[in-house]
């Protein structure tokens, strides 16, 4: 029998150790093994191979081993992980380092089969009869209520007298008329308006530059921004952080950006959850979701089908790539391996690569409402659209009937360098460029001729860099782009 067990050991290439239990059934000079553990480099046919050969030579019935005393393991680790929780996964296979002639190496996180997959942490957290406890696991309590602690004061001063209730409630309450002069609203016909959305992959950029502050306001950015173009008013903010393991500075940056976006689109953060998944993602990794409500009276809300020909395009430039298209943004500074924290002169001469791609999400909550409320009689503004995944093809036709094109000149605007420096070294073509990208266009408007110039006049007041890019004409529901 354990020459046989040695023939398994020589055939995989990761190695083999049984962990063996004292057993009166078999005598003072043998042991019981409940359970075996593989290297994390054995593939998992090796581990099926291993389970097989084992349930053919030993005993298959109840999957043990009979083995001589002196082979029984020492590791004190592995001893109290067999008293504490052993036997209730009898046939689980773990994985390690290889093994020499003697004893065992520390652990490894990944695992074949089913045996729990615990860190090396995680084991040595362990107590001596081999109990566990929730932040051995991964999930540490007291961070999370140093987290809520950090973020208070930054969830707070997004919140108006509209807000009801204080910080730290099941739920947050938000009282839509209000009788204060600053805040005065009533509502006759309300609809509210919702919007969910994620920053994506641009995580990814935050988490290798270690600058968390500014994704949040990108998370804010995405929702707000699609919630006004039906017209709707943005009121709360609702946020959804999930992480390694809970790190309360970097949750509290997270926050901070996230209220700061929130104070440019003038709603407020009133919920929010952080949920530390250390099985989910991995080290040093996020994801970032936010939720947003919003109101609009029923008979002022915008949705394109007042659009008609003859229309004009206004375009609100972009502060850069916002939220969109970073998948291939990493997939060209891999395959042309760019330094992220070198200044390359054709993007910017005083800012780093990495910083430039991690520009914030421009809100065009304020410009966008000024416009709308300053008509509320002849409704100049008969569609919009945010220029997000998919480019300017991809969301201005979302507002178009299907007897109408937007015609719209891609030489009415300059387009960031940055854009171009990615296309250069990514020798990506121009159509794809416009249809992944927003390429400097982050909002768009479509207005009444009559009222085109002072919509211009209004958004410039307010900070807004506005081109005529397009008209809209006769055709079946597309975005035809010109030079």
């Amino acid at each position: 029998m354990l020459s046989a067990l040695r023939g398994v050991y020589d055939r995989t290439p990761a190695g083999l150790l049984l962990v063996d239990h004292p057993s009166r059934e078999h005598g003072p000079e043998s042991s019981v093994c409940t359970t075996w553990f593989v290297m994390p480099e054995a593939s998992p046919l090796d581990v099926i191979r291993v389970m097989y050969l084992m349930e053919r030579v030993f005993v298959p019935v109840v999957g043990v081993v009979t083995l001589p005393r002196r082979s029984r393991s020492r590791h004190p680790v592995i001893s109290a992980w067999l008293r504490g929780v052993g036997p209730s996964v009898r046939g689980g296979c773990w994985a390690t380092r290889r093994i020499g002639g003697r004893g065992c190496g520390p652990f490894s996180e990944r695992a074949w089969g089913l045996a729990p997959r615990w860190s090396d942490s995680t084991l040595a957290n362990m107590t001596r009869d081999g109990t566990m406890t929730y932040a051995a696991a991964g999930v540490d309590l007291k961070a999370g209520d140093k987290v809520v602690e950090q973020i208070a004061h930054h969830v707070r001063r997004t919140h108006s007298p509209r807000v009801l209730g204080e910080f730290g409630g099941f739920a947050g309450c938000f009282r839509l008329d209000y009788e204060e002069a600053l805040f005065r609203r009533h509502f006759r016909d309300p609809v509210l308006v919702t919007c969910t959305d994620g920053v994506g992959s641009k995580v990814l950029l935050a988490s290798k530059l270690k600058i968390f502050d500014t994704v949040g306001q990108d998370c804010v950015g995405m929702n707000v921004n699609d919630l006004v173009v039906g017209g709707a008013e943005p009121l709360f903010f609702l946020d959804y952080i999930g992480i390694h393991r809970d790190a309360p500075k970097r949750v509290a940056e997270i926050v901070k950006g996230v209220a700061d976006g929130c104070r440019l689109a003038g709603c407020a953060l009133i919920s929010g959850e952080t949920a530390a998944l250390p099985g989910l993602y991995a080290k040093d990794h996020f994801d970032l979701v936010g939720f947003t409500v919003g109101v609009c009276e029923r008979h002022r809300l915008i949705d394109g089908s007042r659009i008609v020909r003859g229309d004009i395009i206004l375009g609100l430039a972009s502060n850069g790539m916002h939220s969109n298209g970073y998948t291939l943004v990493q997939a060209i500074l891999r395959r042309c391996r760019l330094d992220l924290d070198r200044i390359y002169p054709d993007v910017d001469e005083h800012i780093s690569l990495g910083k430039v791609l991690l520009t914030p999400t421009r809100i065009y909550v304020h410009s966008v409402m000024a416009a709308i409320r300053k008509y509320r009689v002849k409704l100049p503004i008969r569609g919009m659209a945010h220029i997000t995944g998919g480019g300017l093809p991809g969301n201005v036709n979302r507002v178009l009937g299907s007897h109408l094109n937007a015609n719209i000149r891609c030489r009415n605007w300059e387009v960031p360098p940055i854009f171009r420096f990615l296309q250069a070294h990514g020798h990506v073509e121009d159509q794809e460029m416009y249809r992944v990208f927003n390429m400097g266009i982050g909002y768009v408007m479509i207005v009444r001729p009559y009222f085109a110039d002072s919509i211009q006049h209004l958004l410039r007041s307010r900070g807004e860099k506005v081109q005529v890019i397009g008209r809209i004409g006769r055709g079946t529901g597309r975005v035809v782009l010109r030079p």
